[in-house]
């Protein structure tokens, strides 16, 4: 009996605390989508490597470029060991997150500012909790021009 009691409470236990382990709250992922724009102004290679699912895939405006995680990940190397991202900064705005079940999805606008000029993106990434963990599985970036 004081078995079955125990096995009982560590039940409870497991199950509580895998639940506080959740990452998918809206604060939470604002907070990881906000890391992933300065990842992407501060070169952050291990952050991107850890932050992408393995199936990772990045639509760019009109599909001209489509990322993988291998390709996200060489970039921010690059730019790292370089020492600059080229970008002068990342601003976002109007961000919103719905989320349902474990996958969150968020959209928004990030001002890029490069040379030559500052381009305004929608984006919309999806993040999916696996074990605990938020990970990024795509991500859609499109120009917008100032009349739309």
């Amino acid at each position: 009996m004081k078995v079955l009691s125990l096995v009982v409470l560590f039940s409870i236990f497991t199950y509580f605390g895998a639940s506080a382990q959740n990452c998918m709250s809206e604060a939470n992922i604002k907070a990881l989508d906000a890391r992933w724009e300065q990842a992407n102004l501060n070169p952050d290679p291990e952050f991107i490597e850890n932050l992408l699912s393995d199936n990772f895939t990045w639509v760019h405006n009109h599909a001209g470029t489509i990322d993988t995680k291998e390709k996200a990940v060489d970039r921010s190397k690059k730019q790292k060991a370089a020492g600059t991202s080229n970008t002068r900064s990342r601003i976002q705005s109007d961000v919103k997150v719905a989320i349902t079940g474990n996958t969150a999805i968020v959209t928004g606008f990030t001002v890029v500012d490069r040379d030559p000029t500052t381009i305004k993106y929608h984006f919309m990434r999806t993040y999916v909790e696996v074990d605990g963990n938020c990970l990024l599985v795509g991500n859609h970036t499109m120009a917008v021009t100032e009349m739309e």
